[in-house]
């Protein structure tokens, strides 16, 4: 099974994801995204956070350029949190970002994805940000598409999304 969690920053989606993740077969593998910088005390107490809510059982990973591998070799279930910083850190190209989905697809265990929906912010003043906004909401939307479940995470509040045939919409189904 693979659910996918979208959510903005400070959302609640982890700890949504964290919840999630608990209730699938052990072992768990927590994919880890962000690099830590000591230099950075509110992004280390952030992580820090993060750290200290997990299982003393779960075994946690720090993801690669390699992540589909990296998925693919994980036993059990994986709770990749988050895609944004794995997104702006290696900037996958379209072969990678299949590689991703079909890593995905084919995982023996369950996979819970964690990703930032960044859709509903402003646009980005920068082409850098642009570029990062059109690479997560494509990612996003493939996710979508062969994701078992797919929830929106608002003020720690869960939004379940279903796909809708556009003709159902337009004219009823007839």
């Amino acid at each position: 099974m693979l659910i996918l969690v979208l959510g903005g920053t400070r959302s609640g989606k982890s700890g949504v994801a964290e919840s999630l993740v608990s209730r699938l077969p052990a072992p768990v593998t927590y994919i880890a995204t962000l690099t830590p910088n000591p230099q950075d005390t509110d992004l280390m107490q952030r992580i820090e956070v993060h750290r200290d809510r997990r299982p003393s059982g779960w075994a946690t990973v720090d993801a690669t350029a390699e992540l589909p591998d990296q998925l693919l070799a994980a036993a059990g279930s994986v709770l990749l949190d988050s895609l944004g910083p794995w997104v702006a850190l290696h900037e996958p190209d379209d072969a990678t970002i299949a590689e991703l989905c079909e890593a995905l697809r084919r995982r023996v265990g369950d996979a819970v994805v964690v990703s930032d929906e960044v859709g509903m912010s402003v646009h980005a003043p920068t082409e850098a940000g642009r570029t990062f906004q059109d690479a997560i909401g494509m990612i996003n939307q493939r996710l979508a598409e062969i994701a078992d479940q797919t929830m929106l995470v608002v003020a720690g509040r869960i939004l379940q999304t279903t796909p809708v045939e556009t003709d159902v919409i337009i004219d009823g189904g007839a």
